[in-house]
């Protein structure tokens, strides 16, 4: 139950981490899962390419595809929209944050 719950709060923290990062460069899905492995998220494939669709339909990102070593890659950057998002989202983490720490 708890894991449930927790992967629920995590889900928003993993979809900023996703803005942030396309922000800076277009990225791939297994670069993004090996990414977020690092700060501790164990995502699946089944988990982030639902995530990434939903992302992309609602306007955050959008999708590149690129042919590398014979295979079409998919990349995803931001989009205006998910920029705007991404600098609100920031801005309410950052209260919540400041608050809740100690």
């Amino acid at each position: 139950m708890q894991d449930k719950i927790l992967r629920k709060f995590f889900l928003g923290f993993i979809q900023i981490h996703i803005l942030h990062h396309a922000k800076k460069d277009p990225f791939y899905g297994s670069w993004m899962i090996e990414e977020l492995s690092e700060h501790g998220y164990d995502m699946s494939p089944g988990t982030l390419y639902p995530l990434l669709h939903s992302m992309e339909s609602t306007g955050l990102l959008e999708k590149d595809e690129k042919l590398v070593d014979g295979k079409i890659r998919k990349y995803y950057k931001i989009t205006d929209q998910g920029v705007e998002v991404l600098d609100e989202a920031r801005k309410k983490a950052y209260e919540l944050f400041k608050e809740i720490k100690d």
